[in-house]
């Protein structure tokens, strides 16, 4: 049996779509640390419907901007093209563990959180 852990995360980005899929190819996400800096957690690429991939890339092109948000770690590299975007949804994402690098492992996008507030995503992550 494999324990998981779930937790919301700001949307920040996405990635272009390959292949045959749609939409988007995964959402890049973050947290807020305790003194207000928005970090880098990493992609999510599994978890949509493809309804869900084709509706919510239109929402995300309208709040699209040049430069990302949230701080990225020193060695992050994106293969895909990332489309920045204003942080302005919250994502449920279960997750198996997080990386010495503080990424999440294994992500998977459960849904949409418009029930909080951002600034309410606050994770204490060990340096």
């Amino acid at each position: 049996m494999k324990c998981l852990n779930t937790e919301e995360f700001v949307i920040i980005g996405y990635t272009e779509p390959q292949r045959s899929r749609v939409g988007f190819g995964a959402l890049l996400v973050g947290y807020y640390t305790p003194s207000g800096v928005l970090t880098y957690a990493g992609k999510v690429g599994t978890g949509y419907s493809r309804e869900f991939l084709k509706s919510f890339q239109a929402r995300l092109e309208q709040i699209e901007q040049d430069k990302p948000t949230a701080v990225l770690p020193k060695r992050t590299y994106m293969r895909a093209k990332v489309h920045w975007v204003k942080p302005c949804y919250l994502a449920q994402v279960e997750f198996t563990e997080w990386t010495r690098d503080n990424i999440l492992r294994h992500p998977a996008f459960l849904g949409l959180r418009e029930d909080k507030d951002l600034r309410e995503v606050v994770i204490d992550r060990p340096l």
